[in-house]
């Protein structure tokens, strides 16, 4: 009797996150090798620059054992508020444009681990996919631990109509080493590779404004030609940056001018190009 029950629970679930799911446009999954690699940096700052293009966006924290977007967000004391009988539930709005949902805000106390074996994670994500209240919205992008475990997995067989991934590395070879292997799952999953982005690619010295190779610089590129994969482009590293996001504030709001905006803002430029997103949500 228990496994019809629960038979039951997984389709009207599977029913939920498809009718939560036809409301958005774009559903992209942003996946790194290696840890890091300031993969989490890329989603909240890809995710404003596309907010500043007019779009409406999502972002759903799937790093259930770091979940950090709230606090680059600067809305790590948001409340989820629920719906009806409290079955569904709002994810927070960090500002206008942009909604987060992240299990750290269901965890008060920061220095508490989250002590989860895999069926527990791929519980959590589905509860998330099938329960959060998005309503519509252009983009959803999805920030996910480092590898290509649990999480990916299952928001690669959860949603259907995954858009595709970004893979963030940086110029090093250890990093682009793992990377290679996130390319390799997107494909054995049948996902699309929207993109890689070299991350921390060259420091712009703030006093004398040159680049100074701290990582290496090129390193991502030449993955990307290799594995026949699209390249977004290469981001720098500004010191100003860390500061922003540590104080929760918008970088691109900041610093507009900057060489790492302008790189963002170019990202989110050929990411919004790749499918015209309608006004209601919906692709055409």
């Amino acid at each position: 009797m228990s496994e019809g029950i629960d038979f039951a629970q997984r389709i009207a679930e599977d029913k939920a996150i498809r009718s939560h799911m036809d409301k958005i446009g774009r559903k992209i999954l942003i996946m790194s090798g290696k840890g890091g690699v300031g993969k989490t940096t890329m989603t909240v700052n890809l995710a404003n620059a596309l907010v500043e293009r007019g779009r409406t966006v999502g972002i759903l924290d799937v790093d259930l054992h770091g979940p950090n977007v709230a606090k680059m967000l600067g809305c790590e004391d948001g409340i989820l508020t629920t719906q009806g009988e409290g079955e569904n539930f709002f994810p927070v709005e960090a500002k206008p444009g942009l909604k987060v949902m992240s299990l750290s805000f269901a965890i008060r106390e920061q220095d508490s681990p989250i002590v989860w074996r895999g069926p527990m994670k791929t519980a959590a994500i589905r509860q998330f996919l099938a329960q959060a209240e998005w309503g519509e919205l252009d983009y959803l992008l999805i920030d996910s631990p480092p590898g290509t475990g649990d999480e990916q997995l299952t928001i690669c067989q959860t949603i259907k109509e995954l858009t595709g991934t970004i893979i963030v590395t940086t110029p090093q070879e250890v990093a682009i080493l793992d990377a290679r292997r996130s390319v390799s799952f997107s494909r054995s999953m049948g996902v699309a590779i929207l993109g890689i982005v070299e991350n921390m690619s060259g420091l712009f010295c703030p006093h004398c404004n040159t680049e100074i190779p701290v990582f290496g610089i090129g390193g991502g590129e030449k993955m990307a030609r290799e594995m026949d994969a699209p390249f977004l482009g290469r981001v720098p590293m500004e010191v100003p940056l860390m500061e922003a996001e540590d104080a929760g504030k918008s970088y691109l709001g900041l610093r507009p001018e900057s060489h790492v905006s302008q790189a963002f803002v170019a990202i989110a430029e050929k990411i919004d190009r790749g499918t015209s997103v309608s006004s209601d949500g919906g692709r055409s």
